[in-house]
């Protein structure tokens, strides 16, 4: 994988912390969820920018308690040994009621370095 094409993957195949973070998040379980981060971590959603554990928790926490959905894994794919994206299926009470977001992983010394949700 040298050109930096992604390529599909199974959801199974992410690495398990990905898939750690990915549960805990669906569960509201937000230490569990953090844990998945680097101290100095970034995460980039609905274009916000969340630098530190710190934040990422506060923007976790938020966003636990603006809406109630539903999230199903439907896709993966993986551009080298530190890209991933997973591919999530949103329903809920949030404006428009449906959506999927690409979670684009960067992943460093075995936790999420960086996190860029996006349609």
């Amino acid at each position: 994988m040298s050109d930096n094409q992604p390529r599909t993957i199974a959801p199974d195949a992410l690495p398990e912390v990905i898939t750690r973070y990915l549960t805990a998040h669906r569960a509201h379980d937000t230490a569990t969820a953090i844990a998945a981060f680097t101290r100095e971590a970034t995460v980039i959603d609905d274009g916000k920018t969340y630098e530190g554990t710190d934040a990422i928790r506060d923007w976790l926490d938020r966003a636990a308690g603006e809406y109630t959905y539903t999230v199903t894994l439907t896709g993966a794919e993986q551009t080298d040994a530190t890209h991933y994206t997973a591919t999530n299926h949103l329903e809920g009470n949030f404006p428009g009621g449906t959506v999927d977001l690409r979670y684009q992983f960067t992943l460093g010394d075995g936790l999420v370095e960086r996190l860029v949700i996006e349609p």
